[in-house]
């Protein structure tokens, strides 16, 4: 039996990327996969991936940044697939730059999707997870939380956030059932490079079903094991 077989699973930012290589891995171990993200094209192909990899797919276009978004998405997966059992928040935004070239408004959507969205979203999963004392939430952070990168200051900083709401939020909820993991990434190639000048040899960043993989064992552990943190590197170091 597949190990997530009979679980439901819902994956934001899951139009491209590492979002949409977690949810064809989650699909391709049975769980019934929800996917979220703002393109209706990205979300269209992303639901074709996992279907043809032999999974079920439920697209639903929201906006992470939009709190009443969230939680209709959140009853719209419990409304459809019956329950939720795997949060993953990949959904992500990044802007590089020097401090003091920078405007704060330059910060804003940084700051609102990949650190308040991720709170926003997991305390909408909660609901559900607490009511049938099991789920397992996975933020996908980045090792920028944790390494200093010249000119990701405020990218590391929503990282960072989400790495300290994760552990918070683990501490929270581990004796009611609910599991809370985050994995730092290093450098994934994604489309998020495409619009950076500058970046560092694609070739050599990891793959997204590299981090998906990561995410599959986090969330199919038994029960009784948990998961909090990974730091998933491309071998020779880069980021």
């Amino acid at each position: 039996m597949s190990a997530l077989a009979g679980q439901v699973a819902l994956v934001t930012g899951a139009g491209r990327g590492i979002g949409r290589a977690v949810a064809v891995a989650l699909a391709a171990e049975g769980a019934a996969v929800a996917l979220a993200a703002r393109s209706r094209a990205d979300l269209a192909e992303a639901a074709a991936a996992v279907k043809d990899a032999g999974g079920r797919a439920l697209a639903i276009p929201v906006d992470v940044t939009q709190d009443a978004e969230v939680e209709a998405l959140v009853e719209q997966v419990l409304s459809e697939l019956g329950r939720l059992d795997v949060l993953v928040t990949a959904a992500g935004v990044a802007a590089f730059g020097p401090v003091a070239g920078a405007k704060p408004a330059d910060w804003d959507a940084m700051l609102a999707v990949n650190l308040r969205a991720v709170m926003v979203t997991c305390r909408a999963a909660l609901g559900p997870m607490l009511r049938q004392r099991r789920g397992t939430i996975i933020n996908v952070a980045s090792i920028a939380a944790v390494r200093a990168i010249a000119g990701g200051a405020a990218y590391a900083a929503t990282k960072a956030g989400v790495v300290a709401w994760s552990r918070v939020l683990a501490e929270e909820v581990r004796h009611e059932g609910v599991r809370v993991g985050v994995v730092l990434p290093g450098a994934v190639d994604t489309p998020l490079w495409d619009q950076i000048s500058g970046a560092p040899d694609r070739a050599r960043m990891l793959r997204p079903e590299d981090v998906a993989r990561a995410v599959v064992l986090m969330a199919s552990l038994p029960d009784g094991a948990t998961m909090e943190e990974v730091r998933l590197l491309p071998a020779d170091g880069i980021l």
